[in-house]
């Protein structure tokens, strides 16, 4: 799954996030969702989300169980 639709994103979801500095690499940073700052239903790019360590970004990939 993407990233991409908010209904698949929710707090306590574990996801991989592209943050703002590495969007031209690449580089995916995991964690946990802490909460949604994308209040659209779908975003082109990733819903945006901060993890519970503070860090913002996009989701790139939701990490299945």
């Amino acid at each position: 799954m993407n990233g991409q639709n908010r209904k698949d994103i929710y707090p306590g979801l574990e996801v991989g996030i592209i943050l703002k500095k590495d969007q031209r690499s690449g580089v995916i940073t995991y964690g946990v969702v802490q909460n949604l700052l994308t209040s659209s239903a779908f975003h082109s790019r990733g819903i945006k989300v901060r993890l519970e360590d503070g860090q913002i970004g996009r989701v790139a990939e939701i990490v299945e169980d």
